[in-house]
C-alpha cells in the first residue's frame, strides 16, 4: 500500500485554503438566502435569485492579469469593485424606494452587490495573515 507523506505545513496550508474557500463561497451563496427572508413573502425567492445574480459583478475579473491573485484585494482594483462603485451599491441599499417610486428589486441588487464587496474585503483582510 502506498502512503503519501504530507508535511504538517502542507496540511495546514490546505486546511486554511479550504476554510477560506468555504467561508468565501458560503457567504456568497448562503447570505442571500438569509437576506431574502427580510423581503415580503411574495418577493423572497425573486430577491434571493437577484442577489445571487449579482455575483456576475465578478466578470470584471476577466479584465485583470492574473484573474485571481490571493495577495491582491479585489475591492479597489477591478472596475466594478472600485470604491466609487461600492458607494453606489451602498446607496442602492438605503434609497427610500417607495417615496421615489422605484421598483422594489433595486434593493436586492444593492444588497447583493454591497455584501459581495464586504465578502471580498473579508476574504483578503481576514485570511491575509495565513498566506
Amino acid at each position: 500500500m502506498l502512503y503519501l507523506h504530507l508535511s504538517n505545513d502542507f496540511k495546514q496550508a490546505m486546511s486554511i485554503a479550504l476554510s477560506r474557500a468555504f467561508v468565501h463561497y458560503g457567504l456568497h451563496f448562503l447570505a442571500p438566502l438569509l437576506f431574502a427572508q427580510f423581503f415580503k413573502r411574495e418577493h423572497r425567492m425573486k430577491a434571493f435569485w437577484i442577489m445571487l445574480a449579482t455575483m456576475l459583478v465578478d466578470m470584471d475579473h476577466l479584465l485583470a492579469t492574473p484573474m485571481f491573485n490571493p495577495y491582491r484585494c479585489s475591492v479597489g482594483f477591478h472596475p466594478l469593485h472600485s470604491y466609487f462603485m461600492v458607494g453606489i451599491y451602498a446607496l442602492l441599499c438605503v434609497l427610500p424606494y417607495e417615496r421615489l417610486k422605484l421598483p422594489w428589486w433595486f434593493r436586492p441588487i444593492g444588497i447583493g452587490l454591497f455584501f459581495h464587496m464586504l465578502t471580498d474585503l473579508q476574504d483578503f483582510y481576514l485570511w491575509q495573515q495565513w498566506l
